[in-house]
């Protein structure tokens, strides 16, 4: 497994000098007297940089304190890494991932994890520095796809919804099982990698945060786009099972369902590169 650097993004300093001087109480959460005496609750969240720990941040800085809550954020571009960690105990929860994708990495892992509901959804694109529309794919065409299962069957149903392949009639949907209706080539890719592989491949198909992080627009330089209609890849919040009790756990997936987001997702990604799912 590939390890990425993880990068520990540091809550308001007010914050972290009150939590310095504070003690823990016995469940888990942390007494402040800059906030008057009341219980703070600290929890910690690995998740991908965008959006979701934009989306976490905005959460610490305007709604969290209410809320009895202080979130910190442990950024990861790895997709095997938050899991992990959450079943080492490192973190308290993550946010990165999709109910599918969760199922398959548990029976592989034996995980025992909670899904919250779904939050946002970051429609995958097909994007190519060489072409400017998919009619122009031509025989030998190299095609960037991301390695892990649950997304490159996703993305091969992207790329079925524009006649480039044609899915199985069962079974699992993967480069190998499917059949491309041309002589196209398929290179997998880290997600993390898929911008940088658009100089060696013909398109690629790219998960949201991995476009937006690498300065790609769904809009603007998407050939195709994934409809959000119907659509499981929903990302959400996931925890072990043996905390589904926890009030900061609780607290924050109330948080990520209000109001207050929604806004903040509709008015940070007007284009709809990530789309509100409540």
């Amino acid at each position: 497994m590939r390890i990425s650097r993880l990068l520990t993004v540091a809550t308001a300093s007010v914050a972290a000098l009150a939590l310095t001087a504070c003690g823990s109480s016995d469940d888990g959460s942390q007494s402040s007297e800059a906030t008057g005496g009341a219980d703070t609750a600290t929890i910690k969240v690995s998740a991908s940089p965008v959006p979701h720990a934009d989306i976490l941040r905005f959460i610490n800085e305007n709604l969290a304190a209410d809320a009895g809550l202080t979130i910190e954020v442990i950024e990861s571009t790895d997709y095997n890494i938050p899991n992990e960690a959450l079943q080492a105990g490192d973190v308290d929860a993550n946010f990165y991932q999709t109910v599918p994708y969760l199922e398959e990495k548990s029976a592989e892992r034996g995980f025992e994890f909670t899904p919250g509901k779904g939050v946002h959804l970051e429609p995958l694109g097909v994007y190519s520095s060489k072409i400017k529309d998919l009619k122009e794919l031509k025989d030998g065409a190299q095609i960037g796809i991301i390695a892990d299962t649950q997304n490159q069957a996703r993305a091969l149903k992207l790329l079925a919804a524009n006649n480039i392949v044609t899915l199985p009639e069962s079974g699992d949907i993967t480069i190998h099982t499917v059949k491309t209706n041309g002589d196209y080539k398929f290179t997998e890719v880290e997600g993390a990698q898929l911008v940088r592989s658009l100089d060696d491949v013909d398109i690629a198909v790219i998960n949201g945060n991995y476009a937006q992080e690498g300065g790609l627009s769904i809009t603007k330089d998407a050939l195709a786009a994934e409809s959000p209609e119907n659509n499981p890849a929903v990302n959400v919040l996931v925890w072990r099972s043996a905390d589904n009790d926890k009030e900061a756990i609780k607290k924050l997936e109330e948080l990520l369902h209000s109001p207050e987001v929604k806004k903040f997702i509709e008015q940070t990604w007007p284009d709809g590169s990530v789309i509100p799912a409540f």
